[in-house]
């Protein structure tokens, strides 16, 4: 009798790559990055095909304001564009999209595309697609004391009622578990300010393939790799 090999319940990705993608092929940064568009649709079919309950991509950072004003204009229309095409299939798939960060910074144009698609597909129980926009850890750690400091401040919180998970709770992310397994395309070996709370425990994957290449089977790999390790949580086994 064959044992089934765990799956993670959480997987969270940082899609690195798209640039240097367009610039092997001599191609501007935006055709990289519609590529990656095309990558997020196969990897979420392959995250619903193994059992995944929660894919979160880190779409956009708190840094990312930084590049171009062409290329953030670019992204921005990309991802309204995104929101209008693909809600139909995600309804119909069973995907709910949920948003984590700082939406305000966004125009009026992306915030309405934003709730949209998180109200028309909010019955969806297959699979939640996390999209990490205007997101930085250190920011939503902020954002979090500063929502806590304001509960004490008001008598609602003692300080030394402050824990763990009420930290968690006041956090972006409490409506989903904590990632079990993070994967970062191109080869880098860094979180970039990514759910660096979140991911205390989660198990991490570096391949070297840019993410416009990263395929259903590097996926599948990335799985097969976290099966195959040993997850104590600081216990002796």
């Amino acid at each position: 009798m064959s044992i089934a090999k765990p799956i993670p319940q959480h997987v969270a990705i940082i899609m690195d790559g798209n640039g240097r993608w367009a610039k092997q092929r001599g191609k501007e940064r935006t055709e990289g990055h519609i590529a990656g568009v095309e990558t997020i649709r196969t990897t979420l079919r392959a995250a619903m095909k193994s059992g995944v309950r929660y894919l979160t991509f880190y779409a956009f950072s708190t840094e990312n304001w930084g590049r171009p004003k062409a290329e953030v204009e670019a992204l921005m229309e990309l991802l309204c564009k995104s929101v209008i095409s693909e809600t139909p299939e995600l309804k119909k798939q069973g995907v709910s999209v949920r948003t984590i960060g700082d939406r305000s910074r966004f125009s009026e144009r992306v915030q309405f595309y934003l709730n949209q698609i998180e109200q028309e597909t909010r019955e969806g129980e297959r699979l939640t697609m996390v999209l990490a926009l205007n997101y930085s850890s250190r920011d939503e750690l902020r954002r979090a004391m500063q929502q806590l400091a304001q509960r004490v401040e008001k008598g609602e919180l003692k300080a030394e009622e402050i824990d763990e998970k009420r930290i968690s709770e006041s956090l972006d992310t409490a409506f989903m578990p904590d990632p079990d397994l993070v994967i970062r395309t191109s080869g880098e070996q860094r979180l970039s300010n990514f759910l660096m709370w979140q991911a205390s425990y989660a198990e991490f994957y570096f391949p070297e393939v840019l993410w416009p290449d990263f395929t259903e089977e590097e996926f599948e790999r990335a799985l097969e790799v976290y099966a195959s390790r040993d997850r104590r949580y600081g216990l002796v086994k």
